[in-house]
């Protein structure tokens, strides 16, 4: 089963307007993004998938694959589904890499790829890094994953979960940037519409939980970094 990694990008971030094409440390974020997935050792293909045609022709000028999606796609997993029934119909594992993640572990994106090989049955998986001593795990902007006693996803949230009402130690985790979709899975969800969490919480993944879906959590070895403001440039600079 062939694995295909896609990049989903917009131009149109509310909080960081033309953030994919924003330098950092000198070169363009989503090239950023490019150069990490370029060395993995478990895909066959990866392309990003944009609405935007700076951020096409950009990518195409890197000498990367990149592929135009509709503008109303509703989330990136919606344009990765639109790429995947368009353009590569030979493929039977997608690996959505955010395009804000300039740190991404190519190792993690390998051990995605490799789980969903090895699991038949798994249809969606994600991953997840403890959050740091000092962090701010209240920021919205970084989202939280809670999972079972076997790995599996039981809510996502920019708020703080969960509630630490009798000041116990608790383990916090950060959702990180990262998906993984069986081609059936993701057929699916392309079909089902935006639900009340997703739209209140705005985060994709609770539409596969709303409806009845599960997605395991792996534990990632290394920590990245998501840019999601202007501020972030600098993080992910000193980072690099």
């Amino acid at each position: 089963m062939k694995t295909a990694v896609i990049i989903p990008s917009r131009y149109g971030s509310s909080r960081f307007p033309g953030k994919p094409l924003a330098l950092i440390k000198g070169k363009p974020l989503i090239l950023r993004v490019l150069e990490r997935v370029e060395k993995c050792k478990k895909i066959d293909f990866f392309a990003v998938a944009t609405d935007d045609k700076r951020i096409f022709e950009a990518v195409k000028g890197f000498g990367y694959n990149a592929f135009m999606t509709p503008e109303n796609c509703k989330s990136g997993t919606d344009r990765i589904a639109f790429t995947a029934s368009k353009f590569l119909k030979n493929y039977g594992i997608f690996i959505n890499v955010q395009g804000d993640e300039p740190l991404i572990d190519p190792a993690l994106i390998d051990e995605l790829s490799a789980e969903m090989r090895k699991n038949k049955k798994l249809g969606y998986i994600t991953a997840a890094f403890p959050f740091k001593k000092g962090e701010d795990v209240k920021n919205p902007n970084t989202v939280k994953v809670v999972f079972d006693k076997d790995g599996y996803a039981l809510y996502f949230s920019r708020s703080l979960i969960p509630y630490n009402r009798d000041n116990k130690k608790i383990k916090y985790y950060k959702h990180m940037g990262i998906y993984g979709y069986k081609k059936d899975f993701l057929a699916d969800f392309a079909k089902s519409r935006p639900s009340l969490l997703e739209r209140a919480e705005n985060l994709e993944q609770l539409r596969a939980l709303e409806n009845g879906k599960k997605i395991k959590v792996i534990i990632a070895k290394k920590d990245s970094l998501g840019v999601d403001t202007p501020e972030d440039v600098l993080k992910a600079e000193k980072m690099l």
